[in-house]
């Protein structure tokens, strides 16, 4: 009987952690805020209105979109660090999650311990995209023509430590081709001036310098991924074009507070790739540049953790802070 008793005792010590690691039964049962950490009409924003109903349809409730834009992201990371971490809000961010913690002294939170990683839901490369009028059409020639021409050219961004900027921060510290830096206030305005030839040459998201591509208002040089892209098979990457080590991602990942429980977490990932690996999702997604992805909650942290240690790594060395 004792034997008996003893064998009960150890399988339900062997269950119980297999019993804990369910996800709450019927999550969710009513609806799930997606907190987007910018401003309608950007891509981040996009991303979330074109995952949102899929999501929707497989939960069977509600997403709602709600837009918490300011402080690079911060205003939003706020909102979802003191939500209940229950899975019912969530927070799609963007590369300023890295960027912030990397180029920031003063940051109101330590992002590694306030989030909970789920999902790496897609990359999309910076383009190096220059004015018709501007006499350079490969990587080698700009490198050429700003030695040619010391502290004579432009370059724009939509912001001090924006992706634009830490962009072409790389792309000098590995060709010694220093540009000047002239910041805007996002990228649409630097767009328009790189268009109009007010500055010659713009780091842009592929996404949205695409349609401007496509419309011959802007030249691609060259994409600072890994691989091509779809969408633009004649444009090399950088290390194709001779400067390797140039590869530059801005990023859509989904957060939870911290304290989620990890199975949840962990549902939550998995129908986030579920959703992304629909056909006509994956289509829209792929259209504007992206490389969708999909990843779990693992692979996202260790993806952060590795841009965060190379931004700050840039950001000492070519002394770029955002305080």
């Amino acid at each position: 009987m004792q034997r008996r008793s003893i064998a009960l005792a150890a399988l339900a010590l062997a269950l119980a952690p297999a019993v804990h690691a369910q996800a709450p039964a019927g999550f969710p049962n009513k609806p799930v805020k997606l907190v987007v950490t910018y401003p309608p009409g950007g891509t981040v924003d996009a991303v979330a209105r074109i995952l949102g109903p899929k999501l929707s349809q497989i939960w069977g409730q509600p997403v709602v979109i709600d837009n918490r834009a300011g402080g690079g992201g911060i205003i939003g990371a706020q909102a979802v660090m003191a939500a209940p971490a229950d899975g019912y809000t969530l927070m799609v961010d963007a590369s300023n999650h890295a960027q912030n913690p990397a180029l920031k002294k003063r940051m109101p939170f330590d992002t590694l311990q306030a989030f909970a990683p789920v999902s790496l839901m897609l990359k999309v490369p910076n383009v190096l995209v220059v004015n018709p009028g501007f006499p350079v059409r490969t990587a080698k020639d700009l490198v050429a023509h700003v030695k040619a021409h010391p502290g004579k050219v432009d370059y724009a961004s939509s912001g001090n430590g924006s992706a634009q900027h830490l962009a072409a921060e790389l792309f000098a510290m590995k060709t010694g081709a220093r540009m000047t830096h002239v910041a805007y206030r996002g990228g649409g305005p630097a767009m328009v001036d790189v268009m109009a030839g007010t500055v010659p040459v713009f780091f842009a998201s592929l996404a949205s310098s695409l349609p401007y591509i496509q419309g011959g208002k802007l030249v691609p040089v060259a994409v600072a991924g890994q691989r091509r892209s779809p969408v633009l098979p004649d444009t090399p990457t950088f290390t194709e074009a001779g400067v390797p080590g140039v590869d530059v991602y801005e990023w859509n990942a989904l957060f939870a507070p911290a304290g989620t429980p990890a199975a949840l977490v962990d549902k939550i990932s998995k129908d986030v790739a579920a959703a992304l690996s629909d056909r006509e999702i994956k289509a829209r997604l792929m259209s504007i540049g992206a490389e969708v992805i999909g990843s779990t909650p693992k692979e996202l942290d260790q993806f952060r953790r590795t841009e965060i240690a190379q931004w700050t790594a840039l950001g000492k060395q070519a002394g770029i802070s955002l305080d």
